[in-house]
């Protein structure tokens, strides 16, 4: 296998996106694009992607809007009072949601037209799960498949309270602030049920390795500027609307994947929550897998080679059977 990295144009019209693909030996068996989470980066997934592309499967995906490589420098901003125009975990000022969601969309385009006819799966990862399930009310047509990766769901009114928070804020601090006060609200019991946490972050994984890989990545755990959070929030809210929902694609195979000790996914509960409401909305190939004591970045766990296998199995069966089904046709 080899791997490659490129960039193309963002909806927002000025950044240039960094993308990463492996490419196995021989023709794919399937496509696999990966949507990254919050405060981190598409190359996080190597091992991931590297055990997959090995095994026949084409892995590509990118780093959103001020993550990663995906940083836009206005050279007549860059540089005053020593900080970036663009900072990380800022993504755009028109519609950040949206443009989340085109990005990954562009992506797809690109990808497709360079390997025709192979059966294309997503899977979305936290922040990256909420950017999929946005996707799949608009660009859900012709997918072969959606793994949706420590996701969950907050109430409607706390989502209220948020936005207005957040909003209120900006106006006086501007929307590439980093509050310490939306950050610590979000994410600041999140180690409530870890017995003499060592770090901030062990509700990530487990493994006290990953964390510490995790926290000593410049590129990982920055704090969302007021605009992350405004646009994190909001993809979150448009969940909410059965209106946009109602266009998934009732044929589509989805799996969602988390672990039982993941604050995100309210230990499992939230996560339950949304795959009935999935079942509800008449999805009809819709299933879960929960993984007993994992925390957050399974991909990251103790048995991150269990769920790399768990992944490759699924990825591959729905792809095999969309190619069945086309046959039939």
């Amino acid at each position: 296998m080899k791997k490659k990295d490129f960039y193309y144009d963002s909806g927002d019209g000025v950044t240039k996106i960094h993308g990463a693909v492996w490419i196995p030996d021989g023709k794919p068996v399937c496509i696999l694009q990966i949507v990254h989470g919050m405060a981190e980066y598409i190359n996080r997934y190597d091992r991931l992607a590297v055990y997959l592309a090995q095994k026949g499967i084409l892995v590509t995906g990118n780093d959103h809007l001020g993550h990663g490589k995906s940083i836009y420098e206005s050279t007549q901003e860059a540089g005053k009072g020593g900080e970036s125009s663009h900072p990380y975990g800022y993504f755009c000022r028109q519609d950040p949601a949206a443009t989340a969601v085109e990005d990954v969309h562009s992506l797809r385009k690109k990808t497709q037209e360079e390997n025709p006819g192979i059966p294309y799966l997503i899977m979305g990862h936290s922040m990256g799960s909420f950017i999929l399930r946005n996707y799949l009310c608009s660009y859900g047509a012709g997918l072969d498949g959606a793994i949706i990766m420590g996701t969950g769901m907050q109430p409607k009114g706390l989502l209220g309270f948020s936005k207005k928070l957040v909003k209120f804020l900006t106006v006086f601090q501007g929307e590439k602030h980093k509050s310490a006060l939306v950050n610590a609200l979000a994410f600041g019991s999140y180690n409530k049920r870890i017995p003499h946490p060592v770090s901030s972050m062990d509700w990530l994984s487990r493994d006290p390795a990953e964390v510490a890989k995790y926290n000593e990545d410049p590129l990982c755990g920055f704090t969302f500027t007021l605009g992350g959070f405004a646009a994190l929030f909001e993809l979150i809210d448009r969940l909410h609307d059965k209106s946009r929902l109602e266009n998934m694609p009732k044929e589509l195979p989805v799996l969602f994947m988390a672990g039982t000790e993941d604050p995100v996914g309210d230990y499992g509960k939230a996560v339950e929550s949304v795959y009935r409401s999935f079942r509800e909305l008449g999805m009809k190939q819709v299933s879960l897998k929960l993984y007993e004591n994992d925390r957050h970045e399974l991909v990251n766990e103790s048995d991150r080679e269990l769920v790399w296998k768990d992944i490759w199995e699924w990825v591959v069966k729905t792809a095999a059977k969309k190619e069945a089904d086309d046959i039939e046709k």
